[in-house]
Order: structure tokens, then sequence, then C-alpha cells
């Protein structure tokens, strides 16, 4: 079976878009909800957010890719590339790298599609890998191929165009990103498919020796940009990190024509998912703010080392809620010690209480749906 860029029509992407209308109306609702929520929370507070979406972004895209990174270099970085901390310089080439990337889609989102634009985030990108010729299209004879199983046996998923096809195809994609954005010759105005298009686009060219994945998804990420009006505020690589298995079926099936309805019936639910986990990181950190306004210097040291704590596990909450040995763990404290902290908090109304005996476990009240006092 021929690859969609050996078909005549290649890239004349056919798809119905009324497949996809019920998925729009859902995203634009999401995506308002965020813009609301946001515009409530102080400004430096929409800084943590947008820094903490693209941690999440960050560590994600690199996992897909077998790439597992520090969230706390990766973290440090970002802040440091937006001159919101002055903490040393991560020791991580890969995380200086990654949050360098993150950065700049966000900061030239509205910028024109430029190849000297794609090298400079594959050189971010490679950083601290020397195996890789970093910031040029790739050149090797041998086909470049995705491949699964052992040496000998495997499993060609797909293969891309030639190296030599790949300056005349990165030229006209470049072309048609400029084209269809929203100031564009022919503007998709649905940023959801633009997004979606360009992704498959970019990956069934496959430019680089490596690195196509990550950079395929900020790409994605600048066109719902574009199309929003201001950098987008979601992680799409860990929507898709949720399951990676029906992304890659869904890529290699719209990899093999140029009727890409099914890749919008896809990709489109991805977006949604990502914007709901936006909206739920939102409304989560301005739960955390009225939580320390409502409780302002109210804590001890151990008892805002166990809170700070249980709110690193984000909007998904502690898992299984704290236990007195828990937070005797955390705290570096004796269990009767944390279990009186415990009990102060409960009466603070800082903590809510559910069980008994063994079984006694706290939470945080806005986890479990209780009102911040």
């Amino acid at each position: 079976m021929a690859y969609n860029w050996q078909n005549p029509d290649w890239p004349r992407f056919r798809f119905d878009i009324t497949d996809v209308l019920d998925e729009l109306t859902v995203f634009e609702r999401h995506v308002g909800r965020v813009s609301g929520v946001l515009d409530a929370l102080p400004e430096g507070t929409q800084a943590e957010i947008l820094v903490d979406l693209m941690v999440s972004e960050a560590i994600k895209t690199s996992e897909i890719e077998g790439e597992y990174l520090s969230r706390a270099d990766v973290k440090s970085s970002i802040r440091r590339n937006l001159g919101l901390t002055e903490e040393a310089v991560a020791k991580d080439a890969r995380a200086i790298g990654i949050a360098e990337l993150m950065v700049a889609v966000r900061r030239d989102f509205a910028a024109p599609m430029t190849a000297t634009m794609l090298f400079d985030w594959h050189r971010m990108l490679m950083r601290g890998n020397a195996r890789i010729t970093a910031g040029a299209w790739r050149a090797h004879a041998e086909p470049m191929q995705v491949v699964s199983g052992p040496i000998g046996r495997e499993t060609v998923h797909y293969e891309a165009p030639p190296s030599a096809a790949v300056p005349a195809m990165m030229d006209a994609f470049i072309d048609w990103f400029n084209a269809t954005g929203p100031q564009g010759e022919r503007p998709i105005r649905q940023a959801p498919v633009r997004s979606a298009l360009a992704h498959l686009y970019f990956e069934t060219v496959h430019p680089f020796e490596d690195g196509n994945g990550r950079i395929g998804r900020a790409i994605s990420e600048k066109a719902l940009s574009q199309g929003l009006g201001r950098p987008v505020l979601l992680s799409l690589s860990k929507a898709i990190e949720a399951d990676r298995d029906a992304y890659y079926d869904a890529l290699n099936f719209a990899q093999r024509t140029n009727e890409v309805s099914g890749w919008l019936k896809y990709f489109l639910p991805v977006c949604i998912t990502a914007q709901k986990d936006a909206e739920a990181e939102v409304t989560f950190t301005l739960q955390k703010v009225k939580y320390f306004d409502a409780f302002r210097d109210s804590f001890n040291d151990r008892q805002l080392r166990v809170i700070r704590r249980m709110l690193e596990e984000g909007p998904k909450g502690f898992e299984g809620g704290m236990s007195a040995g828990k937070y005797g763990s955390i705290a570096k404290t004796s269990k009767p010690t944390a279990t009186r902290d415990l009990q102060s908090l409960v009466d603070l109304g800082a903590m809510v209480v559910t069980g008994g005996g063994r079984s006694t476990r706290y939470w945080l009240p806005f986890s479990v749906g209780a009102d911040i006092p």
C-alpha cells in the first residue's frame, strides 16, 4: 500500500468538517471556561499556571519518545527562561533544551513559520545529543523508517520520503502553514483542524534525524495558539501520552491516505481532553489561592510542609489521602505530633477527615468537594 506522500494528490488533504462540528463546539466552550477562570487570578498566579502547563508539556512530550527528565530541572529552566527566577542553571542539557523550546513556541506563536525557526527549535531540543546533526534537515541516504520488533524481525510501520526530497517538501509545508494561518491566503478557520493537519503533514515528511514527534507537537500548539490569538493553555502531549497506542494507530492509518476525516476524529478529542486538563489545572490553582488566603499564617512549619506536598499532586489530589503515618514521614515528626497537627488542621477547617481508626484519612477541602471556610 502506498503512503500518503506517494499519492498523486499529496498534500491535498480531504475531510468532512461535519464529522467534527460537535468536537469543535466542545473545544471552544472549554477554551472560554479556561479564559474566564484565568482572568480571575492575579498576574503572578497566571504566570505560575503557565509554567506548570509548560512543564507538563515538556515532561510528557519527552516521555512519549522514551526520554524521562527531572521535573525540578525542567521547571527551574522554564522559570529562568521566563525571567521568573535566578536559580542555578539545571545540569541536564536536555532539560535546558526542552525548556527553551517550550518558551520559544509560546513567545513566538504569532510569528510566521520559517526554516530558521524550525532549525532553532531542533538545536534547542538536541542539546546534549552529540549523535544528531542539529539544526538541519536529515541528509542520510538510508530510508527513514518507523519500526518496532526485534532486530531481524522488525515491522515497518511507516517509511518517510527520501532525504533528498525533504528540503522541497519542507518549503511546501512552511508555505502551507503560513497560508492556512488566520492572516494567510487560505485560512483554515477552525484552529484544532489546522493543528491536526499541521501535525500530520509535518510527521509525514519527518524532516529531522530525531525529535520529529516533539517538534511536531510544538507545531500543533503553535497552530492552536495562532487560531486563538494567544499562547494556548494546554498540554497536547499529556493528552496524547495517556493513550499513546491510539495516537500511533491513528497516525499510521492517516499516513496511508489523504482523506483524513478519521485523523480529525482522533485528534480533536485529544485537543478537548487537553483543554479539560488545563481547565482543571487553572481551577485547582484558583482553589489553592483561596485556600492560602483563608488560612494565611495559620500553619506551623510541619503543617505547611505537608500541605505543600499534598498540593504537588495537582488536580488529581493526594492519592489515598493523608494519614498520621504519611504525615510523620513527610514532616519528620512522631506519630502523636502528626495526629495533633492533623486534628488542629481539621479544627481550623483546613482539612476534612474521613474514616476512623487505622482507616482515618485527611483531605484538603476542595479535593473532596468541600467548601473552604
